[in-house]
Formats: C-alpha cells, sequence, structure tokens
C-alpha cells in the first residue's frame, strides 16, 4: 500500500469534500476537514492543509489533483510533496545548462481525453532560443499561446509523442493496471525513441518529471525489453529545471489540446478540461444524446465522475 500528500489551499479541500461528498465517512480523525474511502483509496483532509492519499490506487486518485492542466478545471494547483521525493541536489549541479531529454505527460487528470506523453530533446546550444521563443511550464501558459510556440518548437527539436486513447485507457486499466505504470510504461517508450532519432548523439542527462518514486517507476518497467536507465533522473516540479521538460509539457498539452478538439467534434459539443462538476455536466448530455455505451470513447471510466454523470442521467430522466 502506497501513499502520498499534497498540499492543498481552503478552495481545493473544499472542491474535494463535495467532490468525495458520496464517500464520506461519519466520522473524522482529529485535526481533518473530512475523510472519505474510495474503492482503493483513503483521503484524509488535514486542517493544516495536507491531503493524505493512501492505498493501492493513492496515484490515480492523487493525479486527479496533482495537476491542474487549463485554467477551465475546477480545482486550483496544489503543490505534491511525495514520500521520500528525490531532492534536488541529487541531480546533477548543472543540468539546467545541459543537453538533455525531457519527458512530461498531461491528460492523467482530466476525465475527457487521452494521455499524452512527451519526451524532447533540447541541446544547450538551443536553450538561449527556446527562452526567446517563450518555452516555460504549459501550466503557466494559454492555450492559445501554447499552440502558438508548440508550432514552432516541434520543427526545431526532436521529440516523441505517445497517446495513450480512451478505448485503450480503460482496456487495459480494467486489467488491473494502474495508471502510474501506464505512465512509466509510455514515458520509456517516448524517450527511447528520440534517443533513437539523435543517435549516435547521447543526451548529458534523461529528466523525468516525477510522478512516481524512482524505485516503483523502474519496477513498473520490469519485463520490457528495452529500457532506458542511464543518465535518467527525477525531479518534480521538472519543468523549471531545465527547458527540455518544459518544451514536452508543452508539445504534450499542445497534442492534448488538438485531440480535445476532435471530442468535441465528435461529441457535437464543446468537450470541458479537468474533473470537475463542468465535466460530470456534459459526460451526463453525452450520455443522453449517444448512449452509456459510447461513454468509454471518451472518458477514463474509473474516475468517480462515471457514476456522478449517471446520476446526474437518472436525475433529468426523472
Amino acid at each position: 500500500m502506497g501513499q502520498v500528500v499534497l498540499i492543498c489551499g481552503k478552495d481545493t479541500i473544499h472542491e474535494m469534500k463535495t467532490y468525495y461528498e458520496k464517500q464520506l465517512l461519519d466520522k473524522n480523525p482529529p485535526g481533518s476537514v473530512f475523510a472519505a474511502k474510495m474503492p482503493g483509496c483513503t483521503i484524509t483532509a488535514y486542517q493544516s492543509g495536507k491531503v493524505l492519499f493512501q492505498g493501492n490506487d493513492y496515484e490515480t486518485e492523487a493525479e486527479k489533483w496533482q495537476k491542474t492542466e487549463s485554467g477551465d478545471a475546477a480545482i486550483e494547483k496544489s503543490a505534491a510533496v511525495k514520500t521520500k521525493s528525490i531532492a534536488k541536489g541529487d541531480l546533477p549541479a548543472q543540468i539546467s545548462r545541459m543537453s538533455v531529454i525531457g519527458s512530461d505527460e498531461v491528460g492523467t487528470g482530466d476525465f475527457f481525453g487521452p494521455i499524452t506523453v512527451v519526451a524532447a530533446y533540447v541541446k544547450k546550444e538551443q536553450i538561449p532560443l527556446l527562452k526567446e521563443l517563450g518555452v516555460r511550464d504549459s501550466k503557466d501558459l494559454t492555450d492559445e499561446k501554447i499552440i502558438e510556440i508548440a508550432k514552432v518548437i516541434k520543427e526545431i527539436i526532436p521529440f516523441s509523442l505517445m497517446t495513450l486513447k480512451n478505448d485503450k485507457y480503460n482496456q487495459i486499466q480494467q486489467t488491473g493496471m494502474s495508471q502510474g505504470k501506464m505512465k512509466a510504461l509510455l514515458h520509456n517508450q517516448a524517450i527511447l525513441k528520440v534517443m533513437e532519432k539523435i543517435a549516435p548523439e547521447k543526451p548529458e542527462a534523461i529528466l523525468i518529471d516525477q510522478f512516481v518514486q524512482p524505485g516503483t517507476y523502474f519496477q513498473h518497467l520490469k519485463g520490457q525489453k528495452s529500457i532506458a536507465r542511464e543518465k535518467v533522473y527525477f525531479s518534480t516540479k521538472a519543468e523549471g529545471i531545465h527547458l527540455a521538460v518544459a518544451a514536452a509539457s508543452i508539445l504534450a498539452r499542445y497534442a492534448f489540446i488538438q485531440y480535445m478538439d476532435k471530442l468535441s467534434e465528435s461529441a457535437g459539443f464543446p468537450i470541458p478540461k479537468g474533473a470537475g462538476p463542468l465535466v460530470d455536466e456534459a459526460a451526463a448530455k453525452l450520455i443522453l444524446q449517444k448512449g452509456r455505451d459510447q461513454l468509454g470513447s471518451f472518458v477514463k471510466l474509473h474516475f468517480a465522475n462515471t457514476e456522478k454523470a449517471m446520476a446526474l442521467v437518472r436525475k433529468k430522466r426523472n
């Protein structure tokens, strides 16, 4: 059983309490605001702002709140504090000035849409240019700015995009594979493809935006024919450490936006991002128009939003 602690603001904790309303426990631990029990995960929010996620599915549940990919999301950004997280001091001293493959993902906490993972290679000579182009953490950029920057940098730097579409995501999730393992597999594949593109050149470092402990990451990859291990580093908020991760974040976000546009076209109405009440309404509308059996092509079915949407459907039909 694993665990993770997020540091959250009062608004986020209030949003969480509303989100887990049906799973709230009758008794709260001392010093807590609420406690909720999901299948595979217990969530306890404390008055200090710390929110503890415990259980086999702690990664999947915490990821819904760890990253906000868009200003349209109904939750605020919160800083993740992970148990035994790699310290910044464990990274090479001059990593921000090195030639690095950076890897990041988008969409893990969004109910609608796929997971998109990008690994991108930025040579140290290219860093000033990327700064000039406005490359930074995609969460600090509007969708319009992301599209503008992505269209330029995708022609400049080698990168690899891996897209895990909803149908496939739901299929492998139902076999018992955790979202953490899915992401590890996608990151490894993206990194290996970039290494193939730049061969025989090798990066001075590979930096992954940390979503799980390094030991767990490599355990997830056990049995894979090829694993990128040499000079691989992990850090939270890696977009601020090297522009390769920021560039990967922008390109992953760009791919996610494009895919969401396609989903909106298929649905016949704008599909919202995030995992708040707006997506519940959109999912309910989709179910009423296309039927419950079509939902798996649009969403991550194991999210609590599915049941919330079905409850809205039942209410509207009554």
